[in-house]
């Protein structure tokens, strides 16, 4: 089993900047293509962003440009640099594996709070 631990979030005024951190760690960890997601109050959890084991990105439209995902396979660690923050980036953003069948347990996420 794997585990994931969030990290990075917090409060943040409208055009700022946060570095989002996902950790992996378990008996079981060899994880080379990620996700992000989040789920705002109220809704689903949604798809963010991807990174595949070569490298190639994926990003839903409203993030395009303004988020970026790394990953450091030695480390067993994505990251998630989310600039130009927007209040609709207001979530709790969790890190797991983009098929949605291969999802392991998720973690505690980490919050996100945009506002002036």
């Amino acid at each position: 089993q794997v585990q994931f631990v969030e990290s990075g979030g917090g409060l943040v005024q409208p055009g700022g900047s946060l570095r989002l951190s996902c950790a992996a760690s378990g008996s079981d960890v060899s994880i080379y293509a990620w996700a992000w997601y989040r789920q705002a109050p109220g809704k689903q959890r949604e798809w963010v962003a991807d990174i595949t084991s070569g490298g190639a990105t994926n990003y839903r439209d409203s993030v395009k440009g303004r988020f970026t995902i790394s990953k450091d396979n030695a480390k067993t660690t994505v990251y998630l640099q989310m600039n130009s923050l927007k209040p609709e980036d207001t979530a709790v953003y969790y890190c797991n594996v983009p098929v949605r069948s291969a999802w392991y347990d998720w973690g505690q996420g980490t919050q996100v709070t945009v506002s002036s």
